[in-house]
């Protein structure tokens, strides 16, 4: 559909609000729900569902042309991709679809990586997380697997209050409202943009190249493999790892501030 066509279909759908109009738009963005969904099913386990995953996200795309409103100055495909990303996280919160023992793995992993870290002055090799944890290379990668799940937080997981010893809080206690003024908010985004610049840096190269096709060229795990020559299962262990690495980096850092 041409750019002049799709124009007036909103122009159609703002002035008239005709149904036909907006099926035609949810026809036309409906590839948006469909690659969003196959970049967050990357990392779940085969026990989700992708269909109601789709499903969730359409109903965010429905809600995004509903409510978009162009004289913002936002494209409307940046504005949907929030609300179907948040759609199908939605849905996958109420699923508690993480088994609490792969929280447990996916917390240890990070605990040791910051130990590790803190103890060497850089990023662990495999052996050296093997040791500490008294389990083989195998076994480590067949961790690692199953933590990969865990990449998507639910917002009710509790997490270690730094300032007390004593209790825990929810990671959704911590989120701050956006709709209020706060002016650290700029300089902590720096602060968090420098420390993973730095831990990146110190990744091996494999890692680094994982996570900077994955997270800034956005290319699913399964084309990570085909560029690299390695299956989907070791690109899938490669990443987690990256992410543990950088997630107890951030965690060390936190606990030092």
């Amino acid at each position: 559909m041409t750019t002049t066509a799709i124009e007036n279909l909103w122009q159609e759908f703002r002035e008239t609000g005709s149904k036909v109009a907006k099926d035609k738009l949810l026809v036309e963005y409906a590839h948006l729900v469909k690659y969003i969904t196959q970049r967050l099913a990357v990392n779940l386990p085969p026990s989700v569902d992708r269909d109601d995953l789709f499903g969730s996200g359409i109903m965010g795309l429905i809600k995004a042309v509903e409510t978009f409103e162009p004289e913002r100055g936002f494209k409307f495909e940046t504005y949907a991709g929030h609300k179907i990303r948040g759609a199908i996280l939605d849905e996958l919160r109420a699923l508690d679809w993480v088994p609490r023992s792969v929280r447990q793995k996916s917390r240890e992993l990070q605990r040791v990586f910051s130990k590790l870290e803190n103890r060497l002055g850089r990023s662990p090799y495999d052996d050296e997380v093997c040791d500490e944890l008294g389990i083989s290379i195998e076994e480590y990668e067949q961790m690692l697997s199953e933590v990969t799940p865990a990449t998507v937080v639910s917002l009710d997981e509790s997490m270690s209050d730094f300032d007390s010893d004593s209790r825990e809080v929810r990671v959704i206690d911590q989120i701050e409202n956006s709709s209020s003024p706060s002016p650290l908010r700029e300089l902590g985004y720096k602060e968090i943009k420098g420390i993973l610049k730095g831990a990146i840096t110190d990744l091996p190269e494999n890692e680094r190249l994982v996570v900077a096709l994955y997270h800034y060229e956005e290319l699913t795990l399964k084309e990570i493999g085909a560029v690299l020559n390695l299956t989907e299962s070791r690109v899938s262990q490669i990443h987690s790892k990256a992410v543990m690495k950088l997630r107890a980096r951030l965690l060390q850092k936190i606990d030092v501030y």
